[in-house]
């Protein structure tokens, strides 16, 4: 009966990641239009990369016992398509600076995944000291991962303005939390519970900054026709002032 349930609840949480991993999608397609990342950090992004090459580690079955964690592992699959694409997009339209930055972030990224992936292969020769391993590492990346929005929460609060904070990422963010922190539960799984559960209370966080500044601008919450009509408000008025407006 458990089994079953948390079968399901993976399947409810896949589909749910899924949509969190595609929010972006609607930043990234205004950083092509503009040609250019203005203020947006790809930090966010090069961690949930990290996670999600972890994760997928850890549900595959050389760490996995078979395949218990599918969901996670499938999940995980799309999760690094979609980051490496949107890592692609910032370093193809970024300035030198970040450019350098960016790749040097992700060149440790890929070093580091190399080494967890050969000591968890060949130092550790059972399933139970690999998932203790590359879980407490899930563990490490998964609380960056759900910190790293708190670089966004600082920006809303410093320009009082939630434009660099999208709602449906947020949203999203809360709902995978709380999908993956019961999924964990159900399979008496410590590794994927503790990093969710926090970041069931960063999603949290996130909502409530968004309601307090979206208030203190009278917006109401973003839909998608709302993004891309300001994008293209925000395109004309650049053109017609010099000074333009800030991104």
């Amino acid at each position: 009966m458990v089994t079953s349930i948390r079968f399901i609840v993976g399947i409810i949480g896949s589909v749910v990641c899924v949509l969190l991993y595609a929010v972006p999608v609607l930043t990234f397609k205004r950083v092509v239009k503009e040609a250019s990342v203005g203020e947006f950090s790809c930090v966010p992004y090069i961690l949930a990369l990290f996670s999600a090459f972890t994760w997928g580690w850890y549900g595959f079955p050389i760490v996995s016992d078979g395949w218990e964690n599918l969901s996670l592992f499938g999940t995980c699959a799309v999760g690094v398509l979609f980051e490496t694409s949107f890592v692609i997009v910032y370093i193809w339209f970024a300035p030198r600076d970040k450019k350098k930055f960016v790749v040097l972030m992700v060149s440790l990224v890929v070093a580091m995944l190399c080494v967890i992936v050969s000591l968890s292969s060949f130092i550790f020769h059972t399933h139970h000291k690999r998932k203790i391993f590359v879980g407490s590492i899930g563990i490490v990346t998964s609380m960056s991962m759900y910190c790293g929005p708190l670089v966004a929460v600082k920006q809303v609060i410093r320009t009082k303005s939630v434009e660099f904070m999208p709602f449906y990422l947020s949203l999203f963010s809360l709902l995978t939390s709380f999908t993956w922190t019961l999924y964990g539960i159900l399979g008496r799984d410590p590794y994927l519970t503790a990093p969710n559960g926090a970041g069931c209370l960063t999603g949290i966080l996130q909502l409530v900054v968004y309601c307090i500044y979206s208030r203190c601008n009278n917006k109401p919450p973003k839909t998608v026709n709302d993004i891309e009509l300001v994008n293209d408000l925000d395109i004309a008025t650049s053109r017609q002032d010099t000074n333009g407006c800030k991104p």
